[in-house]
């Protein structure tokens, strides 16, 4: 980097934070992608989420308790069983009542429940899958940072190289102005330095309005204010380009592979599940009440009764549905694969632009800083002779404009070079840092 452009880094600088009371605030585009995931109230889903899975697995842990069941019933029928006639006159033994009245108590105790721990392990699973789709929903933001961060770059530049010019005109305005009050220059000469600074100043006072708004977007995807005399620090990203490109091939590094492994797994545990529900459940029951009749179905008295055993249930015959059920499910997998494959062959042909682009911008700003370095050299050569009367102020305008727009498309190919850079390590995944 020559003298000159030093001397026009130092100008930016002191344009940003002149109006600053203490050290201007620098930019960091890690931290700002950190700050944007942070502040989104998308990010609170991942512990809601969390907190609602913790109250199903207490639900479905709490099946494994007694289950404790409190039944009442009262009831009228028209008629009941009639005894044979053994009594003279033809009047049965006994007569049951047609009203019956019962209140009980009943415990059930899971004793082998195959699908219950099958249960839990689809509940975790689903809960890593829906943790890990929010988090791919907030990498977007990264890209969006991105392109704001980039805009502030690109303007901050710009500002500074038009900040330089007009330092520059400002020195041959004052020189010029003396030799027109000592006669040795026309009026005409130093009232076209005039309008050209002018220009300039309408162009740094568009630049500073546009940078502004590009920081607010930049502020609101933070979650905090940015003053305006902040100032942005580009990454260098070079190393970590080349060190993507070599292992390529085995990066997957973006959240989308997370979720794609969460939903494999997932459907693995509805599959073990499906295969669990087939298997036998075994339960303990007992049952303590009053009623009328109890036990007893003859009786005709209110009594106490108690009952209690084991249940078996087996689903042993689905007609199919359960195979079928794990087959779909084994589908599901197979659809995820070709989605997961898909994802990376859309990722690798998204970057191949970019790539090609970092290699042009990275040849194209060794010429940059050519012209550049000549341009200053014309344009040093050209105040010399405005000095000397040598030539007139248009001609020297025309060598300050050149140079500016040599300027100009030094640090547009320097921002979108790391611009590039960060694309390509956001798309793959890869911190910023």
């Amino acid at each position: 980097m020559t003298s000159l452009a030093v001397a026009r880094g130092l100008v930016v600088a002191s344009v940003l934070v002149a109006s600053a009371p203490a050290a201007a605030q620098t930019l960091q585009l890690s931290e700002l992608q950190r700050q944007a995931q942070q502040r989104d109230a998308r990010a609170k889903e991942i512990e809601l989420l969390d907190a609602q899975s913790t109250l199903r697995v207490r639900n479905i842990e709490a099946e494994r308790l007694p289950s404790v069941s409190l039944l009442g019933q009262a009831q009228y029928q028209s008629d009941v069983p009639t005894p044979p006639p053994f009594l003279p006159g033809g009047q049965p033994l006994f007569l049951p009542s047609k009203d019956s009245y019962d209140a009980s108590l009943r415990v059930d105790q899971r004793l082998v429940d195959p699908a219950s721990s099958a249960r839990l392990a689809v509940e975790r699973a689903t809960l890593a899958e829906s943790q890990a789709r929010v988090r791919t929903t907030l990498f977007a933001l990264r890209t969006e940072v991105n392109d704001s961060f980039f805009a502030v770059a690109l303007l901050q530049e710009q500002l500074g190289v038009v900040a330089a010019t007009i330092v520059d005109l400002e020195g041959r305005l004052r020189e010029m102005s003396a030799r027109v009050r000592e006669g040795a220059a026309l009026a005409g000469e130093a009232a076209a330095i005039e309008a050209t600074l002018l220009q300039q100043r309408q162009r740094a006072d568009e630049i500073r309005a546009a940078r502004a708004a590009a920081l607010t977007r930049l502020a609101a995807l933070a979650g905090h204010a940015i003053a305006e005399e902040a100032t942005v620090s580009l990454p260098d990203l070079g190393d970590a380009v080349a060190e993507a490109r070599r292992g390529l091939g085995q990066l997957r590094a973006r959240p989308e592979y997370v979720q794609f492994d969460r939903t494999r797994d997932r459907v693995a545990r509805q599959q073990s599940l499906a295969a669990a529900l087939d298997r036998p459940q075994l339960s303990a029951f007992g049952r303590a009440g009053y009623g009328k009749p109890g036990l007893n179905v003859i009786g005709d008295q209110f009594e106490t009764y108690a009952l209690g055993g084991v249940q078996l249930q087996w689903r042993a015959w689905t007609w199919g549905s359960s195979g079928r059920e794990r087959e779909a499910l084994g589908l599901q997998q197979s659809i995820v694969a070709a989605e997961e494959a898909a994802f990376t062959d859309g990722l690798r042909r998204a970057i191949q632009l970019d790539l090609a682009t970092i290699d042009r911008l990275q040849d194209t700003l060794a010429s940059d800083e050519r012209i550049v370095s000549l341009r200053d050299g014309i344009q040093r050569a050209a105040r010399v002779r405005l000095s000397e009367g040598v030539i007139v102020a248009s001609d020297y305008l025309d060598r300050e404009l050149e140079r500016q727009s040599a300027e100009f498309d030094r640090t547009r190919h320097s921002v979108e070079l790391a611009q590039a850079r960060a694309r390509v390590l956001t798309m793959l995944g890869l911190e910023v840092n």
